[in-house]
C-alpha cells in the first residue's frame, strides 16, 4: 500500500543506522529535497560531526527548524520485534530506531516546507533548517558550533521549533517553551589513606563529605516560580574505596547534577556548593560542567502559532511545559530567539520498539505547515 511522503521520507531516514555521531547519509537525503526547493546550504563538519545550515531568503524574520540525524544505539537486536533500522508499519505505527526520536519531524519538516514553498513561493522574510549528528552525544561539535559561526556573522533566528518528541499521550498535548538549567559537578573529597585499626592514623574522606552530600541534598534552593518547578538537585554517582573492607580509601569521588530554574544561576549555585562542602572542613576539588542554561519563550508570536495550529489540525488545548531534560534549544534562544520544542509522543523514545503513530507524523506535517503558513505567508 503506497504511504505518505512524511512515512516514505521517514521509512528512508530511519533505514540510515546514524548512531552518534554518525550521520549515514541523513542530511544529503534532506539537502537534496532542499536544494529542490530554493533553499541554500552551507554544510559544517566540525570534528566528526555533520552539521548543515540551510536558509531560503535573505531577509528577516528567520524562521528555523532544528534538529538531529543521529539517534542512540538499538540495544539488544534481538529484543526488537522489527529490525531497528528497517523501517516497519505495524498496527498503524511506524518502527525503528529515531522514528520519534526525531527522524519523525525531520521528515515532516521537509514535507511542509515542500508543500509550503509551493502555496506561497514568494513567503516572508527567511526559512531554515539547523541540522546536525551530535545531539545524541557530547554536543560539542554540533548545534553550539553552528550557532558560534551564525554568531559570529550575526546571523540571527528570530522564531524555532525544536523537533524534539514533546507529547505526553497525544500529538500537540504538550509543547516545551522553555527548559531548566543543567549544571554538573565532579567532587573529588579527599583524606587519607591506611588502616581502619588505626583511626588516628587515616582522614576518612567518605565520613567528611557525608555531611556535605546531607546537607546539599535537604537544602531548598528554590520554589521555582510559574514556568518552572523549584531547582532539582540530584547524586548521580559515589565511587570511593578500594575494595579491602580494612582499608579507608584516600579519596572518594561524587557526581551530582542540578536543573535549575531561572530564580538561579549556575554562580548562585557554585558559591552556595562550595560554601557548604568548606563549612564541614572538606578537603576538596571540584569540576563544573555548564550544560546549559535555563531559557523560557513567553507567549508570543511562535507559541501562538504553535497553539492555534494544534488547535486547527487536532482539537487539542496545548499545554506549555518547561519540564523534562535539556535540548539544543539551549544554545539557540540565548541568541535572542523565540524557541519552543514541537514533536511527536515520548513514550518510547530511547527504548527498545521506539515507534511513532502513522496518522500523528501526518498531522505533524499539517500542524508544521499551519505554522508556517500563520508565521510566514505573505502578508
Amino acid at each position: 500500500m503506497p504511504v505518505s511522503p512524511t512515512i516514505a521520507l521517514t521509512q528512508d531516514l530511519i533505514g540510515r543506522a546514524s548512531v552518534t555521531p554518525q550521520d549515514k547519509g541523513c542530511q544529503e537525503l534532506m539537502i537534496a529535497r532542499l536544494e529542490a526547493i530554493g533553499f541554500n546550504i552551507e554544510r559544517m563538519r566540525f570534528g566528526e560531526v555533520d552539521n548543515f545550515w540551510a536558509r531560503r531568503g535573505t531577509q528577516k524574520p528567520v524562521f528555523a527548524f532544528a534538529g538531529h540525524t543521529d539517534v542512540v544505539p538499538s540495544g539488544p537486536v534481538d529484543q526488537w520485534h522489527t529490525p531497528p533500522f528497517e523501517a516497519t508499519i505495524k498496527d498503524g505505527f511506524i518502527y525503528g530506531r529515531g522514528a520519534a526520536d526525531m527522524k519523525g519531524s525531520l521528515a515532516a519538516w521537509v514535507v511542509a516546507l515542500e508543500k509550503f514553498i509551493a502555496l506561497y513561493p514568494n513567503h516572508r522574510g527567511s526559512l531554515a533548517l539547523l541540522i546536525t549528528s551530535d545531539e545524541e552525544g557530547p554536543f560539542v561539535d554540533g548545534t553550539t558550533r553552528v550557532i558560534d559561526t551564525l554568531e559570529a556573522r550575526n546571523e540571527k533566528i528570530d522564531w524555532c521549533i525544536v523537533g524534539e518528541p514533546s507529547s505526553s499521550h497525544t500529538l500537540g498535548d504538550v509543547i516545551k517553551n522553555g527548559r531548566r538549567g543543567s549544571l554538573t559537578a565532579a567532587i573529588t573529597a579527599k583524606g587519607i589513606q591506611g588502616h581502619v585499626a588505626y583511626p588516628h592514623l587515616v582522614d576518612n574522606p567518605i565520613h567528611k563529605v557525608a555531611p556535605a552530600l546531607a546537607e546539599l541534598v535537604s537544602t531548598t534552593w528554590d520554589s521555582g516560580n510559574a514556568s518552572f518547578p523549584p531547582t532539582s538537585f540530584q547524586i548521580a554517582n559515589i565511587n570511593g574505596g578500594t575494595g579491602a573492607s580494612n582499608v579507608v580509601p584516600g579519596h572518594v569521588e561524587v557526581m551530582c547534577n542540578f536543573r535549575y530554574s531561572t530564580e538561579l544561576t549556575a554562580d548562585d549555585l557554585t558559591t552556595r556548593v562550595e560554601a557548604i562542602l568548606d563549612g564541614h572542613n572538606v578537603a576538596y576539588d571540584i569540576q563544573w560542567t555548564y550544560n546549559g542554561l535555563p531559557f523560557l519563550t513567553e507567549s508570543g508570536a511562535l507559541v501562538d502559532a504553535c497553539r492555534e495550529a494544534i488547535k486547527d489540525i487536532t482539537g487539542t488545548d496545548t499545554e506549555l511545559s518547561t519540564a523534562g531534560g535539556t535540548s539544543d534549544g539551549r544554545f539557540i534562544a540565548p541568541t535572542g530567539a523565540q524557541v519552543v520544542e514541537l514533536g511527536p509522543c515520548n513514550g518510547t523514545i530511547h527504548k527498545i520498539n521506539e515507534c511513532v503513530k502513522v496518522s500523528d507524523l501526518e498531522q505533524l506535517t499539517k500542524v508544521y505547515l499551519g505554522i508556517l503558513t500563520r508565521l510566514m505567508a505573505k502578508e
